[in-house]
């Protein structure tokens, strides 16, 4: 599993959607951070999520194989 191409490819795909919500006109925006720049972050935040939740799941899921003790020789 390539973490950074999926966190890539998730990124674009969530940027993508909400930039179909807010018209951005980057001509008119004088503005400190443009509502460009919001998108990509909060793309980003949920690419991050999106992955820290797969591997939190696949660290879970291999805590709990039940594990043989140890015996004494």
């Amino acid at each position: 599993m390539n973490i950074e191409l999926m966190l890539t490819a998730i990124v674009h795909t969530v940027y993508g959607r909400l930039r179909r919500f807010a018209p951005i006109d980057a001509e008119r925006d004088r503005g400190a951070v443009s509502l460009e720049q919001v998108l990509w972050f909060v793309a980003a935040g949920v690419a991050v999520a999106v992955i820290a939740g797969i591997l939190w799941g696949k660290i879970k899921t291999e805590a709990n194989k039940s594990i043989q003790a140890p015996t004494a020789p």
